[in-house]
């Protein structure tokens, strides 16, 4: 880690393999056109995050790929560990506070609705926060940013449910805190159905 690179963008991603990503939207679209939508999610994800002038790490969900969206020479590859998401979110945030970084903020993949300027200005919020949180309008979170490691946060929640937000903001309402706004994460098919960007996904379907 160079001196002054003092933010670390953790990016959590699935591995985009048939019928292994974005199961609930494919029960309604099948899972060729859910992987097909995951893989604009993950490019999505690429064009919003390449420009930020921070460390940036991807990390696997079931393993590392060489050749795909994310080039080598902009993303540090890694592996996701532990048994949940919550460990896995825990650990990733432990080896980068470890690591020296002063402001760490994770996101999923499954964002549209992100944009670069979302990104620099949850770094920026992190100069006078303690924590940054992107509430998703499912009840859960698409964005975490933080100045220290907080790792009970990560523990005893139901992840994918409606009181993960909830239950996290009740664990941290003695930090200073920021809330951006909040956004819609694509995982059902009501999520995208009126977007005009996901019609050509949908043409055939309905």
């Amino acid at each position: 880690m160079e001196q002054d690179d003092e933010n670390l963008l953790l990016i959590f991603i699935r591995n985009p393999e048939l019928g292994k990503c974005k199961t609930r939207l494919a029960a309604a679209v099948g899972d060729e056109t859910a992987l097909a939508i995951y893989i604009f999610l993950l490019e999505h994800t690429v064009t919003v995050t390449q420009p930020l002038d921070v460390t940036k790490e991807v990390h696997y969900s079931n393993c590392i790929m060489e050749d795909d969206l994310w080039n080598p020479k902009i993303y540090h590859k890694k592996l996701q560990l532990g048994s949940d998401l919550g460990e896995r979110m825990a650990n990733a945030f432990t080896a980068g506070f470890k690591a020296g970084y002063k402001r760490i903020v994770i996101i999923g993949s499954d964002l549209y609705d992100l944009s670069t300027e979302d990104l620099k200005n949850a770094f920026s919020k992190l100069e006078s926060n303690e924590i940054v949180i992107g509430p998703a309008k499912d009840g859960g979170y698409y964005l975490l940013g933080m100045t220290q490691n907080e790792p009970a946060i990560f523990k005893n929640k139901i992840w994918g449910t409606s009181t993960v937000l909830k239950d996290t903001l009740a664990q941290l309402n003695n930090k200073n805190m920021y809330l951006l706004s909040s956004k819609n994460d694509v995982d059902v098919l009501e999520d995208i159905i009126n977007v005009p960007a996901f019609q050509p996904f949908l043409k055939n379907i309905i």
